[in-house]
């Protein structure tokens, strides 16, 4: 049976780490270890996962400055935290990063297994949404396909660009999409005025996307972009 999903097991403590690769393997997951953050850095690079569980205190490199990194290079990869430490501080830590979920050890191996597959269920009921082209932005309905962004006011027909831009700001939703990733991805450049071309770009979305507070795209200074949609 193919596995489910591809997952990336950073944990510094060798017994703990066997012990859930042989878990996680039982469940039919494809599962890849490193036993610090460098070396799980190293295997994020190297291949391909739809799921990160990491350690929080890592020798060489600690889960949040991993996270950090992975995020750098991949902003949708979901991420889980393990910690034996239980502080609201490493909570807010972890989440300002990026992490999906956090779970405190001790922690049962079912507990483990339902968060798991609560996530990936949500990964992929999100990238669902897109394989029709359509996806769904508040109470608007953008057929990335044929350009339209829709809403019970009207339809907006949209530029390649615009439509490309929105699609990548509704990929990243709610995370932060960088600058330069969007300019290089969409523009396949980022210098100065085609970074300023983007700038008005993004105006057009704002004011197409007007109809409905609960989405906003919001300037994150000096890094890039976030679409925000409050559910």
């Amino acid at each position: 049976m193919t596995p489910k999903a591809k997952i990336l097991l950073v944990e510094d403590d060798p017994n703990l780490s066997a012990v859930l690769c042989d878990y996680l393997e039982m469940l039919e997951y494809n599962t890849t270890v490193a036993a610090d953050g460098e070396e799980g850095l190293q295997k994020f690079t190297e291949g391909s996962f739809d799921l990160c569980i990491l350690d929080v205190m890592l020798p060489r490199k600690d889960g949040f400055s991993l996270a950090a990194d992975i995020r750098n290079i991949n902003q949708l990869v979901p991420v889980i935290f393990l910690t034996a430490r239980g502080h609201n501080d490493d909570r807010v830590a972890g989440f300002r990063v990026g992490c999906d979920d956090y779970i405190t050890k001790p922690f049962s191996s079912e507990e483990l297994a339902l968060r798991i597959e609560a996530i990936l269920k949500r990964c992929m009921n999100r990238d669902m949404r897109t394989t029709n082209g359509i996806i769904d932005i508040g109470k608007y309905r953008f057929d990335s396909f044929n350009l339209l962004l829709m809403h019970t006011n009207g339809e907006q027909k949209l530029t390649p660009k615009e439509a490309a831009l929105l699609k990548l700001l509704c990929l990243n939703r709610n995370n932060l999409l960088p600058r330069d990733t969007a300019l290089k991805e969409i523009w396949g450049d980022s210098d100065y005025f085609i970074g300023r071309s983007m700038d008005v770009f993004i105006a057009r979305l704002r004011k197409y996307l007007r109809h409905d507070p609960a989405v906003v795209i919001q300037n994150v200074h000096g890094s890039g972009f976030k679409l925000e949609v409050k559910e």
